[in-house]
């Protein structure tokens, strides 16, 4: 059973993977029609990042998010809780001596939600996930171009997981 505060930030690879690759609409419409009553039960959080990214497409997964703009529970990543937290993931980034300048740039951009993912998870107490995997050892002698989700949400304590950890939690069967 799903602790009732327990919520779940999703990450905007984890609903493009599962609609290009496992759940297509046309082929598994009840993993969308399940995915959405847990939206409306409050269990499954936007952020309004994801929700941009995922509007920049031109697909099913675009069409499907907006006609359920209202049942979303979308967090706004200049919220006065996160923003405070993101500094910390962006001076972590930059200080820790595990990433390169180009992974530091990346991770910069006014369009990468994946700092805001973490600044969000670790204000508001979500569990985040996505289908991002850890970079593996990181090493300060060798550092790293790619800033990976799960690597810096450890430093915060977020607990990162996957889609089929949250379809688990939620107890959601297709």
């Amino acid at each position: 059973m799903v602790n009732s505060s327990e919520k779940f930030l999703i990450d905007a690879n984890t609903l493009m993977t599962a609609s290009r690759f496992f759940y297509a609409f046309d082929l598994i419409p009840s993993f969308w029609e399940t995915f959405e009553d847990e939206i409306k039960a409050g269990n499954i959080v936007l952020l309004d990042m994801v929700k941009a990214e995922i509007d920049r497409g031109q697909d099913e997964l675009k069409e499907w998010v907006s006609e359920r703009e209202d049942d979303f529970e979308v967090c706004n990543h200049i919220d006065s809780e996160i923003v405070p937290k993101y500094a910390e993931v962006m001076q972590y980034i930059q200080e820790c001596g595990f990433y390169n300048e180009k992974g530091l740039n990346e991770w910069a951009k006014n369009e990468v939600a994946d700092p805001w993912l973490i600044a969000a998870a670790a204000a508001k107490g979500y569990k985040l996930i996505t289908f991002e995997q850890p970079a593996g050892s990181l090493n300060i002698r060798n550092k790293s171009g790619r800033v990976k989700i799960p690597d810096v949400a450890k430093h915060f304590d977020v607990e990162v997981h996957n889609l089929y950890h949250m379809l688990r939690q939620l107890k959601i069967k297709i």
